[in-house]
């Protein structure tokens, strides 16, 4: 599969321009999808000015080979009645992004859920409220540098 490399420089001006479209929403709490939201939510959580929270899931095992998403660790925060925004790097087919929400929904019971992140694939089964590019390539993001070489 063909790859697209996000250097640091262009992770920041894409989450900069994520947050800004996302100062339009009120949200009480960004939860981050680890391992690739981390990075994502944090900045927007900084920038939103509202508490951050994790989701440790694991769906991949490789490049292209995926497995049941499955919920390795869950949030510290309370978001029972609040409003969540749900952030990740990106969306590939949609499995992780749909196991966290119906995650959230079925333990937590938030009063709303967002979800946002920076790219989207074209064949993907679910869409993010928010996110910037759709891109049918393997990104590398400038934290996988060891794992996808660059």
């Amino acid at each position: 599969m063909e790859k697209r490399y996000v250097d640091w420089n262009e992770f920041g001006r894409l989450v900069e321009k994520l947050s800004g479209v996302l100062k339009e929403v009120k949200v009480d709490l960004v939860v981050g999808i680890a391992r690739g939201g981390l990075p994502v939510s944090l900045v927007i959580a900084d920038r939103l000015r509202v508490p951050v929270d994790f989701i440790n899931i694991k769906s991949y095992r490789a490049i292209g080979l995926r497995g049941r998403p499955v919920i390795l660790s869950t949030l510290s925060e309370d978001v029972k009645d609040k409003v969540v925004l749900v952030v990740d790097d990106l969306i590939d087919e949609g499995d992780t992004m749909m196991a966290v929400v119906e995650h959230l929904k079925e333990k937590h019971s938030p009063k709303k859920i967002y979800t946002a992140t920076l790219f989207i694939k074209p064949w993907s089964k679910f869409k993010p409220d928010f996110y910037l590019e759709v891109v049918d390539k393997w990104i590398v993001f400038p934290w996988e540098k060891m794992e996808f070489g660059n």
